[in-house]
């Protein structure tokens, strides 16, 4: 891990690390912040979160206003970037801003030429974590979260692994990819057509399968721009129902897509997660 940038905020370090990564084959960034007094003798848990299309690991650490209630609870923030990055990394012929680079979508791709470097969710679940608990004062305590591309990448990862993570949720998430323009372009380019494939990166799905026990959080605006095409929360409702799974699914009246939804509302996330990470 090599040590890009560190400032302190609310008695605590945001702190930008680039390290070698075997799953995406590339350089990989991503963001932490620590809260006061962590350290080898006083680790604590983390929360995960999963950005959305465009982002980087920069977005929610500068945008979110996340920090000082991390602070008070005594939660650490991992931020990682949306896909690998950098020379050889694949990306989409016409540039476009929902497929390639800033748009990894939290998958494990098998089609080329994304395949050799687009190993999102190996990264998320299984590289990224291990590397930040050996390196850092962070217990294996771990919660998830996400906005848009990422609240699909926190419900999926969170559903697939309930052992790994004690909370999940999630702002404005894809909640339905395999029935949507967004997720119908990436899943069908990072796993080909074979839409049976599709069923593992979906949350609806998931959901819906069986009965799950790791709680659930999700907020929506009602102004978002895109919620009846590429959104469509209704179809994580009617998957809750059909498994008798526990979802909260909060609908706010004027709300929209951006981070000023989520600074509105991200303190009740990291306290619902603290409450599960035994912080609260």
């Amino acid at each position: 891990m090599q040590l890009i940038s560190e400032n302190r905020a609310f008695g605590g370090r945001h702190c930008r690390y680039r390290h070698a990564a075997e799953t995406t084959n590339c350089e990989m960034t991503f963001a932490v912040y620590l809260p006061p007094f962590a350290s080898k003798e006083n680790p604590v848990p983390v929360l995960y979160w999963l950005s959305g299309l465009t982002c980087t690991d920069e977005n929610f650490m500068q945008k979110a206003g996340a920090m000082k209630m991390a602070a008070e609870l005594g939660m650490a923030i991992v931020a990682p970037d949306t896909s690998p990055r950098g020379e050889g990394v694949a990306d989409d012929d016409n540039q476009a801003y929902d497929m390639g680079l800033g748009a990894g979508f939290y998958v494990n791709a098998t089609q080329a030429p994304w395949s050799s470097h687009y190993q999102m969710y190996d990264y998320i679940t299984k590289e990224l974590p291990a590397l930040v608990e050996a390196n850092l004062p962070v217990t294996g305590e771990k919660a998830i979260s996400g906005h848009s591309m990422g609240g699909h990448g926190a419900l999926v990862i969170g559903l697939r692994n309930p052992e790994q993570y004690v909370s999940v949720s999630a702002f404005s998430p894809i909640s339905n990819p395999s029935d949507c323009p967004w997720g119908k372009k990436a899943l069908g380019g990072y796993l080909g057509n074979d839409e049976s494939a599709w069923s593992e990166y979906d949350a609806s799905v998931l959901l819906a399968q069986k009965q799950h026990y790791i709680p659930l959080l999700v907020e929506q605006g009602r102004a978002d721009q895109f919620l009846e095409e590429q959104l469509k929360p209704q179809a994580l409702i009617n998957a809750a129902q059909k498994s008798d799974t526990q979802l909260t699914l909060n609908m706010h009246e004027g709300y929209d897509h951006s981070y000023f939804f989520i600074t509105s509302f991200i303190d009740e996330h990291l306290q619902f997660h603290a409450s599960h990470l035994g912080l609260s």
